[in-house]
């Protein structure tokens, strides 16, 4: 019983962040990441700002917020383990991607148009530019962390640090292209270009 109830209170609170995050990535894309207040975002949501905050402890939090971490590890982790660094996390930034790219680019329900507008307003606004290195590296951390598990040789774990970074390089240009291209272009196809223009033929 106190399972499941941890398991309900988990997903609760996860549906609540995911209401709060899209609402507030709304106003912020039609007012103006400055303009737009949390007591804004927490009227949207049908919360108190307080709840806004508990969530989300920075108003920038707000739309850096993710759990792309955890997919794309889980993605590295559905790779064969005996293949190079470079192309495991290849495969799992584009795997992850389209598992990010569903639903249409102009429906901010959606979560093809949340991703969109997301990198919109990361790429727009200079405080969330500055924030957007925090998430990088967590990124970094995860994808690192994904394949190299518990190993102690700093060897690997050193390679694993300049695959991913090269990799998670390459993604951000496709991003930035995407979101330019107003999400028109398919998302997961730009990412395996910008790996393949990087690193060759043979990256994804």
């Amino acid at each position: 019983m106190t399972d499941r109830h941890s398991t309900l209170r988990a997903r609760r609170r996860a549906e609540t962040q995911r209401s709060i995050q899209a609402h507030a990535v709304r106003l912020f894309g039609e007012r103006g990441f400055d303009a737009t207040t949390v007591a804004d975002v927490a009227e949207a949501a049908g919360v108190s700002p307080m709840t806004v905050y508990r969530h989300f402890p920075t108003k920038e939090d707000l739309v850096l917020a993710d759990a792309s971490g955890q997919l794309v590890a889980e993605q590295i982790a559905a790779t064969p383990a005996d293949q190079p660094f470079m192309r495991r996390i290849a495969a799992a930034l584009v795997g992850a991607a389209g598992h990010l790219n569903g639903g249409a680019a102009n429906d901010p329900g959606s979560d093809r148009g949340f991703l969109l507008a997301r990198t919109q307003l990361m790429i727009t606004t200079p405080a969330l530019r500055a924030r957007h290195l925090d998430n990088h590296y967590a990124l970094q951390q995860a994808v690192v962390g994904a394949l190299t598990g518990e190993s102690a040789d700093p060897d690997e774990v050193f390679r694993a640090q300049a695959a991913a970074g090269a990799c998670l390089a390459a993604m951000h240009t496709a991003l930035v292209r995407w979101a330019q291209d107003d999400g028109r272009s398919d998302l997961p196809e730009l990412i395996a270009r910008a790996l393949t223009a990087a690193f060759g033929e043979d990256a994804v």
